[in-house]
C-alpha cells in the first residue's frame, strides 16, 4: 500500500519481489493400472516403496501382473507410484465380479470388508462396552477390534488382533462416529452405508464372516480402459494431481498382452490420455513377439505411432518369490519405468535412460537374446531394444518414441527430448498460473520474462540444453510482437519459449586411419 507522507522524515516501504519462483514438477511419477489383491479400487493411491505396496495392496500376487511390474519398478530404482488398482464388474454375471467379504449384522450395522477380494476371509470382529464410563455419553460408546484368524487344518490356532479403535460413538454428531472413524483410519474394514438417522449400539460379541469375498475371475481390457465420466480404470487417473508415466501391464498370466484389445482399445486411448496428461506411456510387447522378424513385420499394427507413447523389446526374464524364485516371463515396463526414475534423479529428465549405466536389476535373463544386426533392423522402426552387453549384463539400448521411426523424421524422434519438452511444459502450465487476470501490458510482460527466463536458465546451467551461451540454448519472449492489440483486447498473452534439445549420441563413429613411417631422406 502506498505511504502517505505527513511529517519531514525518513520512509520505509517494503516492495514485493517481482521474482516468481517457477520450480519444476516431476518427472517419474509412474502410474500403474492393474489388478490387485486389496486396497482401493479405482482411488489411484501414492506410495514411496514396495512396502507401501504390500501394506494397502497386498503385496505380490499370482493373479496380479501389475504387483510384479511395482515390485521390479521399485527394484531398478523407481521412487514415487500412483497405483490404480481395477476390479472385474459383471452385472450379467455377478457370481464372476469381484467382492467385498460382509461380516454378520451387528444390530443396525453392517460391517464389511473395505474392498473387494478374498484377502478379508480370515478376518473377525470383535465388540465390547468396556469404554470410559466418565463420560457424558458413555452409554453410546463402544470398542471395536478387528483381528485376523489362524488355522492349522481347519482348527483355529491363532486370534491376531490388526487393529483396534476405542469410544466408537454411534451419533453422527459426536467425534467419534463409527462410521467416520472407520472410513477414515481402517485398513480392513467399513460399514455398507452412512445410516440416514440414530442407530443403536451394536450387541457385544465376535462377529465373523458370513458372506465370503470373492476375487472374480480377473480383469479385461474393458475394466482396465473404464469410462471417463465416471473416473474408472485408466481414467481414475483424473483424480490425481500428476503422472509423467503410465504403465499398464498386460492382464494375462504370462507377463505379456495376448489380446488384440490390450492394443487396439487399452493403449490407443491410453495414449490419448496421456498427451492430454502430458505423460509417457510405456507400451509392453505383444505376447506372440517372439523373435526380431515378428517385431519387425507387425510394429505397425499395434497403431500406436505417437510421440508419448514408448515401446521396448523383448521381454524379460526374472525370478518369481512366490515361485521359489523359479525365472518366469514378464512385461518389461515396470523394470524399465524404474530404469527412467532412476536416471532422471541422477542424470535429470534430459539424459536418455540407456545405456551401459541402464542395467536391470533382478533381471538374470532375456525373454530372447538379440544381436548387433538384429538390433539395428528393430531401432530405425522406433522400437527399443533390451540386449545383454558384455560385462555389463542385460541393459536398456534404445531410447525412441513411438514416433522415432527413421521414416517418420519427427521432431519428437528421441525420447528424452520427449521427456524433456513435457517437463517444461507441464513446469510452466503450472508456474504461469499468476499470469491470469493481470493487467495485460509491458510489466507483465517483463515479468513474465524474469520469471521463465530464470527458469530456463537454471535448466542451462543443469546442462540440459545445447550451446555453449544461454543465447545459444534458449529463448524467451514475451512482448508487443507475440501479443498483439487483437490479443489484448480478447484477454490473451501469448509467450513463445524456445530450447535446443540436447540428443542422444546414438550413433559413435571412430575413423581410425594408419599412418606409414616417414623414410628419412639422405643429403
Amino acid at each position: 500500500m502506498p505511504i502517505n507522507p505527513t511529517y519531514p522524515g525518513v520512509y520505509i516501504e517494503e516492495l514485493e519481489n517481482p521474482v516468481r519462483t517457477i520450480v519444476g514438477v516431476s518427472t517419474s511419477v509412474t502410474a500403474f493400472i492393474g489388478r490387485a489383491l486389496k486396497g482401493p479400487d479405482n482411488e489411484p493411491t501414492m506410495i514411496h516403496n514396495f512396502g507401501d505396496f504390500e501394506r494397502i495392496f497386498g503385496g505380490l500376487w499370482k493373479g496380479s501382473t501389475m504387483s510384479y511390474a511395482v515390485y521390479q519398478y521399485f527394484l531398478n530404482g523407481g521412487k514415487d507410484a500412483l497405483i490404480g488398482r481395477v476390479i472385474h464388474t459383471d452385472t450379467a454375471n455377478p457370481d464372476q465380479s469381484d467382492k467385498p467379504a460382509k461380516f454378520a449384522r451387528a444390530g443396525d450395522i453392517q460391517f464389511l470388508a473395505n474392498s473387494p477380494g478374498s484377502w478379508a476371509n480370515t478376518l473377525r470382529i470383535n465388540i465390547d462396552r468396556e469404554v470410559d464410563e466418565t463420560q457424558p455419553d458413555s452409554a453410546e460408546l463402544f470398542n471395536l477390534k478387528v483381528s485376523k484368524v489362524i488355522k492349522d487344518d481347519g482348527e483355529e490356532t491363532e486370534l491376531v488382533e490388526l487393529e483396534l479403535f476405542r469410544n466408537l460413538s454411534v451419533k453422527s454428531e459426536h467425534k467419534r462416529y463409527v462410521y467416520q472413524v472407520l472410513l477414515e483410519e481402517s485398513r480392513y474394514i467399513e460399514m455398507d452405508r452412512r445410516p440416514a438417522g440414530d442407530i443403536s449400539v451394536p450387541p457385544a460379541g465376535p462377529y465373523n464372516i458370513t458372506e465370503q469375498g470373492k476375487d472374480g475371475i480377473g480383469i479385461n481390457s474393458t475394466d482396465i480402459l473404464g469410462v471417463q465420466a465416471d473416473k474408472t480404470g485408466i481414467y481414475s487417473l483424473e483424480k490425481a494431481d500428476i503422472f509423467n508415466l503410465m504403465c499398464i501391464p498386460p492382464p494375462s498370466q504370462d507377463g505379456a498382452a495376448s489380446s488384440d484389445a490390450h492394443y487396439t482399445s487399452v493403449y490407443s486411448n491410453a495414449t490419448g490420455y496421456c498427451k492430454d496428461r502430458r505423460a509417457m506411456l510405456i507400451v509392453d510387447p505383444p505376447n506372440n513377439w517372439t523373435n526380431k522378424d515378428l517385431a519387425k513385420n507387425n510394429i505397425d499394427r499395434l497403431n500406436l505411432r505417437d510421440e508419448n507413447a514408448v515401446i521396448y523389446f523383448p521381454s524379460i526374464r526374472a525370478p518369481d518369490p512366490l515361485a521359489e524364485s523359479r525365472l518366469r516371463k514378464f512385461a518389461p515396463s515396470g523394470a524399465v519405468a524404474g530404469i527412467m526414475a532412476k536416471t532422471d534423479a541422477q542424470r535429470g529428465v534430459w539424459k536418455a535412460p540407456a545405456g551401459i549405466d541402464a542395467i536391470l536389476t533382478g533381471v538374470p535373463e532375456l525373454e530372447l537374446k538379440l544381436t548387433d544386426p538384429e538390433n539395428g533392423e528393430l531401432n530405425p522402426l522406433g522400437i527399443n531394444c533390451l540386449r545383454v552387453m558384455p560385462a555389463t549384463g542385460r541393459v536398456v539400448w534404445g531410447a525412441r518414441t513411438m514416433k522415432g521411426a527413421d521414416r517418420l523424421a519427427n521432431q519428437w524422434k528421441y525420447l528424452p527430448v520427449r521427456r524433456t519438452a513435457l517437463y517444461i511444459e507441464e513446469t510452466l502450465y503450472r508456474g504461469t498460473q499468476w499470469v491470469v487476470f493481470e493487467p495485460n501490458d509491458e510489466p507483465l510482460w517483463s515479468q513474465i520474462r524474469l520469471n521463465v527466463g530464470a527458469f530456463m536458465h537454471d535448466l542451462f546451467t543443469q546442462g540440459a540444453f545445447q550451446g555453449s551461451t544461454p543465447k545459444e540454448a534458449y529463448l524467451v519472449k514475451c512482448d508487443k510482437e507475440t501479443t498483439t492489440q487483437y490479443d489484448i483486447d480478447r484477454g490473451i498473452v501469448n509467450i513463445l519459449v524456445g530450447f535446443a534439445p540436447l540428443k542422444p549420441a546414438e550413433f559413435v563413429i571412430i575413423k581410425i586411419q594408419q599412418l606409414a613411417g616417414q623414410t628419412e631422406v639422405q643429403q
